[in-house]
């Protein structure tokens, strides 16, 4: 008898507790996807994983996105797609630009807050809008189809669900890409052909058995009302870590703005870019997280590039755009 009478209080005490934790508001951890690359020992990729743990929240690596009807050995895209420069034939990338719906992308995204999409090799000229021929140099001959239609694939499907995303580097010239922009192919050769000097300010040239660092430039924050000007909070960002051949041309009919640029030998390269028609969907041709990896790892040079507190807030803003994306959706 005294056993049972001993239930009710318990049962009573529990309902209580249980009560107390549904009223208690606790935020889940934001989880960051990066989009899908094979080489995970790259610092492009390391470096991006640091940053968002550093911003509080869970990096992701995302699984590969592939074309349904495409053959795929292993995980690389059958050479028979690809000419012999390794791009992506015309016909092929024709398939990729037509849509998502014949991929893998919709269970690859699922269960992360915002996307990031990292540096790394050129984009396939044939992806453009306009395709184009590559630029012909081959030591800069540098293409990955088999990423190139994951990116690809994986950045049209976050725009069309708008999903915030940030793209650094190679990263942001595919959402020029994807937004029907232009790619100049080549800095140097388009000095060249403006009949301007190039001296490196976008990328160290290559040294035997050294390490190839970034290069420290700043860039001129063209708009107060952008995304660049809220996560900088100035006119000025000094000491981008830069390290990159191409670059965004024109982004002329398409939904995006220029939000920053440098100024080099009298020629702006685009440095910064938002799409209008999207809650949060920014690029970056700079590196942030290797300046905060650089302030992180105390490296010899890290004083020639941005703060720890700037680099921190590219990454802290993702965070907090994709935390308010989820709230609204609960």
């Amino acid at each position: 008898m005294k056993k049972s009478l001993l239930i009710i209080p318990i049962i009573f005490i529990l309902f209580v507790a249980c009560q107390g934790r549904k009223n208690t508001t606790v935020d889940e951890p934001v989880r960051i996807g990066i989009a899908w690359r094979a080489d995970t020992l790259s610092e492009f990729y390391t470096n991006v994983v640091r940053a968002i743990e550093e911003a509080g929240a869970e990096p992701v690596l995302l699984p590969q996105v592939r074309m349904n009807n495409f053959a795929y050995i292993d995980s690389t895209l059958d050479l028979t797609y690809t000419d012999e420069n390794g791009i992506l034939l015309q016909q092929y990338a024709d398939m990729v630009k037509h849509g998502y719906t014949n991929s893998n992308v919709g269970t690859s995204i699922g269960g992360v807050d915002a996307v990031v999409f990292t540096g790394g090799e050129d984009i396939a000229p044939s992806l453009l809008l306009q395709p184009e021929p590559w630029h012909g140099i081959e030591a800069e001959k540098d293409y990955n189809a088999t990423r190139d239609i994951s990116d690809y694939l994986t950045m049209t499907y976050c725009l069309d669900k708008d999903i915030p995303l940030m793209g650094f580097c190679r990263g942001m010239q595919m959402l020029v890409v994807v937004s029907g922009g232009t790619i100049i192919q080549d800095i140097p050769t388009y000095f060249a052909q403006q009949g301007k000097t190039y001296s490196n300010e976008h990328r160290n040239p290559a040294e035997p058995d050294t390490y190839r660092d970034y290069v420290p430039h700043d860039v001129s924050v063209l708009d107060t009302a952008s995304w660049l000007y809220r996560i900088v909070g100035s006119s000025t960002v000094h000491g981008v870590p830069s390290w990159h051949h191409q670059a965004a041309g024109s982004v002329a009919g398409t939904s995006l703005r220029v939000t920053g640029t440098t100024s080099t030998g009298g020629i702006d390269i685009v440095e910064a870019v938002q799409r209008t028609d999207k809650t949060f969907a920014v690029g970056l041709q700079y590196h942030p997280e290797a300046a905060l990896v650089k302030r992180l790892d105390h490296d010899e040079n890290a004083n020639d590039f941005m703060s720890y507190d700037e680099a921190v807030a590219y990454f802290k803003e993702l965070v907090l755009q994709a935390r308010t994306r989820t709230k609204s959706q609960k």
